[in-house]
């Protein structure tokens, strides 16, 4: 089961620098380890993260097998307006999540 963890401000002022915090919860499998049976355990993780504020896309980053389970990502952006922030993980094996968060700019 995954979930998301996420942290936005609940207000900010306008111009402000905020800080966006986001935390997967994913076992981020990389298909290089091998069972008992000597059978390779399927690759399976996150391969894609995107921000997106009132509809249009603020951060987008590609990820790859070295990336520790439970990717912890961080960015930062400006404060222009009252919104809402809606975060999407992407990949292998269908998997697809999403989670969202407002804030208020004064």
């Amino acid at each position: 089961m995954t979930s998301a963890l996420i942290n936005v401000p609940a207000k900010a002022k306008r111009g402000d620098i905020i800080e966006i915090k986001t935390l997967m919860s994913h076992i981020m499998e990389t298909g290089y380890r091998h069972k008992a049976s000597g059978e390779v355990v399927p690759r399976n993780i996150i391969t894609g993260f995107t921000c997106r504020f009132n509809g249009n896309e603020i951060f987008r980053t590609d990820l790859f097998p070295a990336i520790a389970a439970n990717p912890f990502i961080t960015f930062f952006t400006t404060a222009t307006e009252s919104g809402k922030f809606e975060f999407e993980w992407t990949g292998d094996q269908g998997f697809s999540e999403t989670a969202s968060a407002s804030i208020s700019v004064e």
